[in-house]
């Protein structure tokens, strides 16, 4: 079974790596959503694979990295496209979470990045 957890934060950013002249150069803002995907079995008694705040406590930390932030300022993340940032959420996550079995990130309503590990 695999359950999952969204999560949304706001940030600023700008990809040194696209081409010159290319608009994601410039300096830009998303409402980022994050989905964090955590596959295991179904515990008999209570019925879930794993509570959805314990998902939520797990992230916690990773938002509070990067809500509000200019995200080129954070290590790891100094050409944050989505693809590095999926991953990067992934490194923070997978010691702290059990299960976990990706993590989808969407800067806009039709683009975004899955990372599986």
């Amino acid at each position: 079974m695999e359950i999952y957890k969204e999560f949304r934060f706001e940030a600023a950013h700008h990809l040194p790596g696209a081409p010159e002249g290319h608009k994601c150069r410039r300096l830009h803002g998303h409402s980022f959503r994050v989905v964090v995907h955590v596959e295991g079995d179904v515990d008999p008694a209570t019925g879930w694979v794993i509570d959805f705040a314990a998902i939520g406590e797990a992230f916690a930390p990773v938002h509070e990295d990067l809500d509000h932030r200019y995200l080129n300022e954070v290590a790891g993340l100094e050409n944050p496209t989505s693809e590095v940032l999926a991953e990067w959420i992934w490194r923070r996550l997978e010691p702290v979470l059990a299960g976990l079995s990706a993590v989808v990130v969407r800067e806009t309503c039709t683009t975004g990045a899955v990372y599986r590990g």
